[in-house]
């Protein structure tokens, strides 16, 4: 009897991306493969790289501005939020009352559009298609409130050194309010069409889990973090602006997995509603911005400012020689740092289930690739 050839066994090297329909942006990600088993995973990024923080040493700091939303483009309003604190705390100087509470309604609608866009997209890369058109239904109403307060829908350029660019316009209190009666009821909805669903129970419990200690060795924060029984959030833990006079709950997981990271956004958009009704109940008088000089020259020193974004800790590392210019800006992106995090979680999983994995990690490649 003739001898059978030898089998050679080998993995299989495949390219997802960086053009590929479910990649939040431009994201390669290099499979090896053991049939449809993840043996191990290559992220490649940098397609998408704009050269922001080396940019900001060439601008003023007021030209630097128009640049800030185009980082997280879906949360662009905290990219200003948290620059304009570093450039304020270098100064010693602070916004008004009112503004304060200004930059807390603006920072949570951009909150809820953020998770808006993360559920949405999270259960299209599953194969779902109706909660993305019922998120993106009601993230137009939303679109809609920022487009009246700072005048844009994506690009807002809305908050300034010492204040925020506009007080609030005619019309807009009453028609955040109406939003705000509404709107828990279609979370309800959501959690009614995909909690409990059975085939999206399947594909996410248990899927890319992230241990507590795993996540707080990497560094994750937001959501992502608290997914996995970390109650860390920097509105409650290194409060800023009018954050410590507001009740809120900060939502948390147990198992870390990817069930876990969505429930986390969707009470978290519960939380939102109760953040913006107390803001607008205690909005206070006054001006929304303070005199500056037209062309700012912050003291020479450093200083590192951070805010709670949708996606976890933005933050700055600002180095001022007193000059117009900035000598450093440093920039820290918990994207990055949530995708780091793959080579770990993904192994062991099949090749249906990386888009999912991914998606719950809520990805923005505007900010990974500054």
């Amino acid at each position: 009897m003739q001898n059978e050839p030898d089998l050679r066994l080998e993995e299989m090297v495949l390219n997802m991306g960086p053009q590929h329909p479910s990649a939040h942006g431009v994201l390669r990600l290099v499979l090896h493969l053991d049939g449809e088993m993840i043996v191990s995973v290559d992220p490649s990024i940098g397609y998408l790289h704009r050269g922001f923080e080396k940019l900001a040493e060439n601008r003023t700091y007021l030209q630097f501005f128009s640049m800030l939303s185009r980082l997280d483009y879906l949360a662009g309003f905290f990219m200003e939020w948290t620059y304009v604190r570093c450039i304020e705390g270098l100064m010693e100087i602070g916004p008004p009352p009112r503004a304060e509470y200004l930059r807390v309604i603006a920072g949570e609608l951009n909150r809820i559009i953020s998770h808006h866009m993360a559920i949405g997209d999270y259960l299209l890369n599953l194969g779902a298609v109706t909660p993305v058109l019922w998120t993106f239904r009601d993230r137009e109403d939303v679109l809609d409130l920022l487009e009246m307060l700072t005048g844009q829908r994506m690009m807002y350029n809305y908050a300034r050194v010492g204040g925020v660019r506009y007080d609030l316009p005619d019309g807009f209190e009453e028609q955040c309010r109406k939003f705000l009666r509404r709107f828990p009821v279609m979370i309800d909805e959501y959690e009614q069409l995909i909690t409990g669903n059975e085939i999206f129970l399947a594909r996410s419990l248990g899927m890319g889990v992230i241990t507590a200690e795993q996540a707080l060795d990497y560094g994750l924060s937001g959501p992502n973090l608290r997914a996995s029984g970390v109650a860390m959030d920097l509105r409650r833990h290194d409060p800023y602006s009018a954050y410590p006079e507001l009740d809120f709950d900060i939502p948390t997981g147990a198992s870390g997995d990817s069930f876990d990271r969505y429930k986390c956004r969707i009470e978290e958009l519960r939380q939102s509603v109760r953040i913006i009704e107390q803001a607008l109940d205690a909005l206070p008088g006054g001006p929304v911005n303070m005199r500056i000089p037209p062309m700012l020259r912050p003291p020479a020193g450093a200083i590192y400012r951070a805010v709670e974004t949708g996606r976890g800790e933005w933050g700055n590392y600002l180095v001022s020689d007193g000059s117009l210019r900035p000598y450093r800006l440093k920039m820290r992106d918990s994207c990055f740092v949530a995708l780091s995090t793959m080579p770990k979680i993904l192994p062991g999983h099949n090749i249906a289930d990386v888009v999912g994995i991914a998606g719950s990690l809520d990805l923005i490649m505007g900010a990974v690739d500054r």
